[in-house]
Order: structure tokens, then C-alpha cells, then sequence
């Protein structure tokens, strides 16, 4: 059998109305590619009839491969699923929403063959209301800024990658719009080119305004698992030599007027607050210097990547 050289992965909830066209577009723009290829279907707990219809399009070309999960259970596990069961060195993902554009996948290509790793679409000239531009801006600038990774569009789904990369890089939760930053900490090379973006033909979008939130939620997180999952006493221990400090200069402070006699300080609230910060310091620090404890007793190899081995 020949062997696969692109996989494409496609998220599904509730786009029957757009995976005719759809299909129509990739199976188009990958034939000019003149490489061997396949479709990934992820249904991802659709109730309109999407699998169903997928059931055809594998019926009707042998390239489409389809999988239906038990329930919806988000995006990033939905590629997760697709990063798996992939059978190609090149994998593609974009929403089956129609407003990427499949056209666009071998300017893609071209740019993740003159050496990058990962290639991000950046949706330029966005076909979408001011409710979710403005929101996505803002979003895009902060991560940019604290995670070094500067990007455009983060929130893109669509991506061209290697396949190393979605080995190494592990998915749940909501990390899927961070899949750049995690990339680019395990050393791959990220960029991005400008695509084509249409606006949606069907239906309407999945994510609401809720979505920042839990996107900057999401960036804590991948700043601890970035920066700190190597070196925990660097967080918590300056989170506790903060708080140590404020609570020695208060009690400083206190202590220098019991002994001027000038007033009683037991029954001042801010005897308790100067305590506490400084109980609260020594906690962090023990905390930091457990995890540290922790780390040193474990092999750590796994966050390692290795670009290339020479026997």
C-alpha cells in the first residue's frame, strides 16, 4: 500500500451542512499536491446527522477515515484523537466550518519545507464580528508577550505540522490554543503565514464569550508547565520570599512602636496580617523545596527533545 505523506484532521460539531463542501475543497487542494494523503473526520459528539454523513464520504473515497467520539469532549481532545490515529509525516489540521480555507494548505506546506517544524495560519483580514476579533486581539498580545512566542493568531486552527511535533506534545483541557507555545518550548521552530479567512456560510459558532476567560486561565497553566515544571523553588519560592518579606517589614514596623512605647500593638489587625504573611512565606518555600525534593529522586527526560541521532 502506499504510504501516507499528509494526514488532514478535522474537528466536527454540528457542521453537516458544510462537510459536502468541504470535502470537495480538500480532496481538490490535495490532489495538486500530488502526495499521498487522507481526510480525518473527528466527530467530536455531533447531533445533527454529521456522522452520518461522513459514513457516506467513506463510502464514496476510500481516503476519508472517520471517528466518532462517545460524547463531545472538546476540541483539544478531538485532535488529540486525530494526532494519534494520523498515519502521515505531515499533518494538517482545520475547522470544518468552511471559513478556513483549504486552498491555502500548500502555502502552508511551502513554508514548514524551508525548515520550521510548525506553521500557523494567521487570518489576516478575520471574517468574524468585532464581539470576537477585539476579544482575540487582546488574547493574542498577552499570550504573545508572556509566553516570547510572537504570534498573530494563536486561536487558528489552522496548522500545518511535522509529525515529531504532535507526538511530543500533549493534549487536554484547552491547550489546543497553545499548541505553538508548547511546541516552541520543546525547541521546534514556529511561524506563521498569512491565509485566506471566509466568513461562516452555516450554522453558528460554537465558542462564546466565556472562552477568553478560560483562555487566560489556560495560560497560567501553560506558563507553569513552560517555565516552572523544571525549577518549582523559582515559583514558589519567590511567591513566598514576596510574601515573607511584606509580613517582616509590617512586623518590623510594629516592633518599632512597642518599643517606642507609644501604643500597644496586640489588638492591632495588622499584627495578625504580618504573622500570617510571614507563616505564609515559610509555606511556600516549603512547598517550592518539596517539589524540588520531588524532582531530584525522578529522572527527568521526558520534556527533552531531541531533533536529530546520529548512530
Amino acid at each position: 500500500m502506499t504510504k501516507i505523506e499528509v494526514s488532514v484532521i478535522l474537528p466536527v460539531l454540528d457542521e453537516v451542512e458544510s462537510l459536502g463542501v468541504l470535502h470537495r475543497e480538500l480532496t481538490e487542494a490535495l490532489q495538486r499536491l500530488g502526495r499521498p494523503y487522507e481526510i480525518l473526520f473527528i466527530d467530536d459528539g455531533s447531533r445533527d446527522g454529521s456522522f452520518q454523513l461522513i459514513e457516506k464520504l467513506t463510502l464514496e473515497d476510500p481516503r476519508v477515515r472517520g471517528l466518532q467520539l462517545r460524547r463531545n469532549f472538546g476540541k483539544a481532545a478531538a485532535l488529540a484523537v486525530g494526532f494519534r490515529e494520523a498515519q502521515g509525516d505531515i499533518i494538517v489540521t482545520l475547522d470544518a466550518d468552511l471559513q478556513d480555507d483549504p486552498a491555502e494548505i500548500p502555502k502552508l506546506l511551502a513554508r514548514l519545507e524551508d525548515g520550521f517544524d510548525l506553521v500557523s495560519g494567521w487570518k489576516q483580514n478575520r471574517q468574524d464580528p468585532r464581539s470576537k476579533t477585539w476579544p482575540s486581539r487582546l488574547f493574542n498580545w498577552v499570550t504573545g508577550r508572556l509566553t516570547g512566542v510572537r504570534l498573530h493568531d494563536f486561536n487558528s486552527g489552522f496548522k500545518i505540522y511535522r509529525r515529531e511535533v504532535v507526538q511530543e506534545i500533549r493534549l487536554y483541557g484547552e491547550l489546543h490554543r497553545f499548541i505553538p507555545a508548547l511546541a516552541a518550548w520543546r525547541g521546534f521552530q514556529v511561524t506563521e503565514v498569512p491565509v485566506h479567512h471566509r466568513s461562516r456560510q452555516y450554522g453558528r459558532s460554537k465558542f462564546g464569550s466565556a472562552r477568553l476567560w478560560r483562555g487566560f486561565l489556560d495560560l497560567l497553566t501553560v506558563l507553569f508547565l513552560t517555565r516552572y515544571t523544571r525549577r518549582p523553588l523559582h515559583l514558589f519560592g519567590g511567591l513566598g520570599l514576596i510574601a515573607w518579606t511584606v509580613g517582616f517589614m509590617v512586623n518590623a514596623y510594629l516592633t518599632g512602636i512597642w518599643l517606642s512605647g507609644a501604643q500597644p500593638i496586640g489588638h492591632r489587625p495588622l499584627l495578625a496580617f504580618g504573622v500570617l504573611s510571614m507563616l505564609v512565606g515559610v509555606q511556600f518555600f516549603a512547598v517550592g523545596l518539596l517539589s524540588e525534593l520531588v524532582l531530584s529522586y525522578q529522572t527527568r527526560t521526558d520534556d527533552v527533545s531531541i531533533r536529530r541521532r546520529l548512530d
